[in-house]
């Protein structure tokens, strides 16, 4: 009877929640596609899902990778829940079927539960998408990279040695071979970064992998860059615009 109950209050938060939501982004101008995305692909919820623990929704696939972990977190406030305890997002999934919203490429006003299947077939959307700036990789330092710091772009598995691994490779090489392994390891994709800790033990390798790992730090760091200077300008910038 509690568990009902506490489900209930759950799912009544979450629709107020996001009736409030809806409310004020008509009152504000704020884009109502926005205010009903999923915080991990950042689209329109698809087949939303609610963790009952803390009523943060997301689509039913993009909170998957978290549910193949032992000890589940939730990805965006990082509380511990139960994944039996994920359910299918019905008051999401009516609020999805009420909204409209405006394409962002051709302005047409569309149901928010068709927004992803009209973006893919908006020709404006596309023509957008194709004029985007390409994504240009930090350039490359000229200056000597020294013998001794480990390669940044393969890892060996911690659990058996496998060598030669990317950090998606790595993923899914722990998740087929080593998901019940209860060993305690170091995390070679951080230990491989300046600030890593070599010694530093992971107790629940795949769930750090999972959350901590998304992209690949060589694509966004430049490893030229003196840390202390960049942290001094940083926070002289932030002080500034306040």
């Amino acid at each position: 009877m509690m568990a009902m109950f506490r489900s209930f209050v759950s799912a009544t938060h979450q629709l107020r929640q996001h009736q409030q939501n809806g409310a004020a982004a008509a009152a504000t101008g704020e884009s109502l596609e926005s205010q009903f995305s999923c915080p991990i692909c950042l689209e329109v919820y698809h087949k939303p899902v609610t963790i009952g623990r803390c009523a943060h929704t997301f689509c039913g696939e993009c909170l998957q990778p978290c549910l193949q972990v032992t000890s589940p977190l939730c990805p965006l406030c990082r509380m511990p829940f139960d994944p039996k305890k994920v359910d299918k997002s019905s008051s999401v999934e009516k609020q999805l079927s009420n909204y409209k919203a405006p394409c962002r490429g051709c302005s047409k006003k569309v149901s928010l539960v068709k927004m992803r299947s009209h973006i893919s077939s908006c020709a404006k959307v596309q023509e957008q998408m194709a004029n985007c700036p390409k994504f240009v990789p930090v350039v490359p330092t000229s200056q000597p990279i020294p013998s001794n710091v480990p390669n940044r772009s393969t890892f060996s598995c911690p659990f058996c040695g496998a060598r030669n691994l990317d950090q998606q490779e790595l993923v899914k090489h722990c998740m087929e071979n080593h998901r019940n392994d209860p060993n305690k390891v170091v995390c070679p994709v951080c230990s491989a970064m300046p600030w890593g800790d070599p010694s530093y033990k992971s107790s629940n390798f795949l769930q750090h992998l999972l959350h901590r790992h998304k992209f690949s730090y060589d694509t966004f760091v430049d490893y030229s860059i003196d840390e202390e200077a960049a942290l001094q300008a940083a926070l002289a910038l932030s002080m500034a615009e306040n």
